[in-house]
């Protein structure tokens, strides 16, 4: 098992930004009953949702983030060297979206940009990326913006997936100061489950066609998708998340030497009540220092991490804090993360 270390680097700003548009999660009855409904969110615990209109997507989110974070900071745009995007939900095959968005928000042509294709995991790659690319002393700032539409993957005929997804983008600053200690980061993938959460086509093995997109019953419970729709095995996903999750939380603490009681805050990946009351539970953690933002935004994805954060957070990681960071999903990949977060400023979220 490879852990990776960084010092002296750390995400001194950040900020979100979710769509307007509120989704009342026991309201959703269009193709579900009022009861069949009620059971579902009652046990995900997931009651209201962001979901972005047709014209909006994960990267105007993470667009309206970015202006935010750099307007609030008074950030010079032509210190930003690199820019990585992370998402499941482009703009495009191609080009890249870091690139549009580097034209978009006006940074200088020097600036390293790159996206990032992982899942619910991501936000911690791609703070390892970073992390790693600033130990070289010619980067001065990194804007890592994150951003997803989920509500666009996934059939609202569909009760196994229905209710979980929402939409959100956000935007962190990282910098190099001697006032960040060491960050200690555990990736890890399983390809032998890439099954396990899925979209079987509209890529190039199975490019799209008119009989992807055509929509079908898929099981016995009368849901229906498209090739193009996004699919998962709840009670597989569960059962790989409570043998691999606790285990690669107590594989880095035993490396770092860190108690779990340590940490100021411990944020989780957003994937619903019932996994993440389960993994409190299992590892004997103090739930006051777990925020949580299940209950309104849902399933974000690799943003409901640092969502969460910005959301939770503000105004509660002056001076020094030690979180830990953990989130797994789609491939299967799953990440834990160690990060001081010194004075870090978060900004208003802002609606799209």
């Amino acid at each position: 098992m490879a852990f990776l270390e960084y010092e002296g680097v750390g995400i001194t700003a950040m900020a979100a930004a979710v769509p307007r548009t509120v989704i009342k999660n026991y309201e959703y009855t269009q193709y579900f009953s009022a009861e069949e409904v009620k059971e579902v969110v009652d046990k995900v615990g997931i009651y209201e949702r962001r979901f972005a209109d047709e014209n909006t997507c994960a990267s105007d989110l993470c667009f309206a983030a970015a202006e935010k974070l750099i307007e609030d900071n008074h950030i010079d745009r032509s210190e930003i060297d690199l820019l990585i995007f992370i998402s499941q939900t482009p703009d495009y095959r191609m080009p890249a979206t870091s690139v549009i968005l580097q034209e978009r928000l006006k940074l200088g042509n020097s600036t390293i940009a790159f996206d990032i294709n992982l899942g619910c995991s991501a936000f911690m790659y791609g703070m390892s990326v970073v992390f790693a690319l600033m130990q070289q002393k010619g980067i001065r700032k990194a804007l890592i913006l994150d951003g997803e539409t989920r509500s666009k993957v996934y059939s609202p005929k569909d009760r196994r997936t229905a209710f979980l997804f929402g939409d959100g983008g956000v935007a962190a600053l990282v910098e190099r100061n001697e006032r960040f200690g060491k960050s200690y980061f555990s990736l890890n993938s399983d390809g032998s489950r890439e099954g396990l959460i899925k979209v079987d086509a509209g890529g190039y093995r199975k490019m799209s066609s008119m009989e992807t997109v055509r929509e079908r019953v898929v099981d016995e419970y009368g849901n229906i998708r498209s090739e193009e729709q996004g699919y998962m095995h709840g009670g597989d996903v569960f059962n790989f998340v409570i043998r691999e999750i606790p285990r690669d939380i107590k594989a880095l603490l035993e490396y770092t030497g860190m108690d779990k009681d340590s940490f100021d805050y411990m944020v989780f990946h957003q994937a619903n009540n019932f996994i993440n009351s389960y993994l409190a539970k299992k590892l004997k953690l103090d739930t006051s220092k777990i925020p949580s933002t299940i209950a309104k935004y849902g399933n974000t994805s690799s943003v409901s991490v640092p969502l969460t954060i910005v959301s939770e957070l503000k105004g509660r990681l002056d001076g020094n804090k030690r979180l830990l960071l953990s989130a797994f999903g789609v491939g299967m990949t799953w990440a834990t993360a160690i990060v001081d977060f010194n004075d870090c400023k978060i900004s208003d979220i802002v609606e799209v």
